[in-house]
């Protein structure tokens, strides 16, 4: 349900005023200036402003915030009183509508208050609500661009509905970090379908997985993920002019960093940024070109692993296809794509499938879902952006919870 036009204004000006956030003086390190002549972008993984200002330095251009790195702020009671506040702007609509409005207010207002502390962009997410609506993805992301259209980033996640908004909003001007990507052909979609800024590979994500669920090593599998990904989306640049750029996302070992000097963007924790220089050389060289090898055992063979780095010719033609004829729907999307032998990709899972996804967390339990894996019906890839959306669902619970607790006082 639109809110109108006046209580949007309204809510702009509540969510932009008194901001007083000094600009961090940073100084140049030769550490990260090493790295960034590798030709990659250097963004802080953290919403922690205090954090972030220790560790900032002339060679960083980003922070990039999500749902999780929100609520960590929002539950250190940093927003009580705004949120308090905040009521009498909305008191006169419903209960949940009252909640999503103030949940887009904080999630504004903290990415602006970045914006005026480090003077970078930052990338703002949308809440996890929003993940299958179109219609509410475009509203909101515009009227979250409209905050603070030089230096907002605004975060889409990878769904079908989040394929077509994504486009939709970069055609009217909205950078977009298409996120929660896992493999070369979901960056792929992403790239040709949405043509957004930034894609990401969650490579941290993939090496856990794999490890834990006994499937061989977490050694390699997310750097020889991101560099095919890489390698794909420059060629996709080179060919069509797309000007997407890749980010390597949740880096989880100061080793990574040197592994994946070159890339386009890395987005690193504060807990690796802070130890990197103590355990590296900093001497890096680009790692474009390299393609690391992948450990997995004899019980990971049937589980088409290999389809987080490779793409079929099907699946390249299909998201070409998509391009030139963009679906109206998700739905649609992800009938089309089951139609094209593509349904792996954006399986149709019932809602009790999601709530053991949601059970599993972060990292899929894989023996909950290896027989539709080793059929074809559901993709490792999948499992995992699905396991991402239920988990920054879980933490946009625990924000939502707590604006609601305040709202009843």
């Amino acid at each position: 349900m639109d809110i109108g036009s006046a209580l949007k204004e309204e809510i702009k000006s509540f969510v932009i005023k008194d901001i007083d956030e000094s600009i961090v003086m940073a100084r140049s390190d030769p550490f990260w200036r090493n790295l960034r002549d590798t030709g990659t972008e250097i963004w802080l993984d953290t919403g922690d402003i205090e954090d972030a200002g220790r560790l900032w330095s002339d060679e960083m251009t980003a922070l990039t915030t999500n749902n999780t790195l929100l609520n960590q702020e929002i539950q250190k009671g940093l927003y009580d009183d705004y949120i308090a506040r905040a009521k009498r702007i909305v008191k006169d609509l419903s209960p949940k509508q009252q909640i999503s409005e103030i949940a887009y207010m904080l999630n504004a207002r903290h990415g602006l208050r970045l914006v005026k502390r480090f003077g970078s962009l930052v990338s703002v997410e949308l809440h996890t609500d929003l993940a299958h609506d179109l219609t509410a993805t475009i509203n909101y992301g515009l009227r979250l661009f409209e905050i603070c259209p030089e230096s907002f980033l605004i975060k889409v996640p990878f769904t079908a509905t989040g394929l077509l908004a994504a486009r939709y909003l970069g055609e009217r001007g909205v950078r977009i970090n298409l996120t929660l990507e896992f493999s070369v052909r979901q960056n792929a979609f992403a790239t040709i379908i949405a043509r957004p800024a930034y894609v990401n590979v969650f490579l941290g994500r993939i090496g856990t997985y794999v490890k834990d669920n006994g499937l061989g090593s977490d050694q390699g599998i997310g750097e020889r993920i991101t560099m095919a990904t890489q390698n794909l989306v420059n060629r996709l640049g080179s060919e069509f002019g797309y000007q997407t750029r890749l980010i390597a996302a949740s880096i989880r070992t100061v080793e990574q960093i040197e592994y994946l000097a070159g890339v386009d963007t890395m987005t690193i924790p504060v807990r690796i940024a802070s130890a990197s220089p103590q355990k590296l050389e900093g001497s890096f060289s680009s790692n474009v070109d390299r393609e690391f090898p992948v450990l997995l055992n004899k019980h990971a063979e049937c589980y088409h692993i290999e389809k987080l780095w490779e793409i079929s010719e099907d699946e390249l033609l299909l998201a070409h296809e998509f391009n030139r004829n963009p679906p109206k729907s998700g739905i649609e999307l992800i009938n089309l794509a089951h139609q094209s032998g593509c349904g792996d990709l954006f399986p149709i899972l019932a809602e009790e499938d999601l709530k053991q996804i949601a059970r599993d967390g972060k990292i899929p339990v894989h023996s909950h879902w290896e027989k539709r894996i080793r059929s074809g019906e559901l993709a490792p890839d999948a499992l995992l952006n699905l396991a991402g959306l239920e988990s920054f669902a879980a933490d946009q619970s625990s924000l939502d919870k707590r604006i609601a607790g305040i709202l009843l006082k």
